[in-house]
């Protein structure tokens, strides 16, 4: 499945000025990794959030957002937004800073 390079690039952007954002393919797209942690990627045309349980939750409520979902379960602390809720820049920072902040929650990673 190819992914939509455009997107891909304006969350690039939007994460310029985080340190030691790593990139990796996965889930069919690319996935955007901080402090080895995937906090946001991109699959098809729709951005994919690492939010948690309640945040996730919350955004459900927001037009253009759906659970993401790979196996048939979804799954409970990420999200799906499509293309629609994203043609603002500042909606998709808004986005992409929520993941972060998500993110910055978790445990270092130890590396292997």
């Amino acid at each position: 499945m190819a992914f939509d390079q455009d997107l891909a690039e304006r969350v690039l952007t939007a994460l310029a000025c985080v340190p030691g954002v790593e990139t990796r393919r996965m889930f069919g797209g690319i996935t955007f990794m901080i402090g080895g942690h995937m906090a946001c990627g991109v699959v098809g045309q729709e951005l994919m959030l690492r939010l948690g349980s309640e945040a996730a939750e919350q955004a459900l409520r927001e037009p253009h957002v759906r659970p993401m979902d790979f196996t048939g379960r979804p799954s409970r602390g990420a999200i799906f937004v499509g293309a629609d809720g994203l043609r603002d820049a500042l909606d998709l920072e808004r986005w992409v800073s929520a993941a972060m902040a998500f993110v910055a929650t978790l445990p270092p990673r130890r590396s292997h």
